[in-house]
């Protein structure tokens, strides 16, 4: 008998599942689950506190939670709307090629709809064979946009620089 599989909107309560997963994923990237600094109060506090920073769907087999979707959204200057962005999505690999990394996909991509987003953007290691996934989705790799990234340190050195004009706080 087939599994039965689900995903849903992630609650306060799923915090705990949230960072399993992470540290899960960041195992597989090759990264120790260690690195991980979330923790279930900064879930709890950036996805279901009082300025949710994120959202997630959780993907289930038979009642386990066993997927991510951790998404955020941002906004497009050239679409004049919101833009979804995709940060992380990982299955257990008990949970993969059974068809809930689509279902989670397609969830995101009507949560997308729903909120009038113009595109959805994800990042993908250029090692990881689920780019292959990705493509038969229909989303493309960009050519002409590379990523760029500023760490903590730089942050806090740009924000602790000289600027030549005044800068007003918010």
């Amino acid at each position: 008998m087939a599994e039965a599989a689900r995903v849903r909107q992630a609650t306060a309560g799923d915090a705990g599942d949230i960072v399993r997963l992470v540290r899960a994923l960041a195992v597989y990237a090759g990264e120790p689950a260690e690195s991980v600094r979330l923790t279930e109060d900064i879930v709890r506090r950036d996805a279901f506190g009082g300025q949710p920073r994120f959202a997630a769907l959780l993907g289930e087999r038979d009642g386990r939670v066993s997927g991510l979707t951790l998404y955020f959204f941002s906004y497009s200057t050239w679409e004049g709307r919101p833009s979804l962005f995709l940060e992380d999505l990982f299955l257990e690999p008990a949970a993969r090629g059974c068809g809930l990394g689509r279902a989670m996909m397609v969830a995101l991509a009507r949560i997308a709809r729903e909120q009038n987003c113009g595109r959805l953007d994800l990042s993908v290691l250029e090692w990881n064979p689920t780019r292959e996934f990705y493509h038969r989705l229909g989303i493309e790799r960009l050519e002409t946009w590379l990523p760029y990234r500023m760490d903590e340190t730089a942050i806090r050195h740009l924000a602790e620089s000289e600027a030549r004009a005044t800068i007003v706080a918010p």
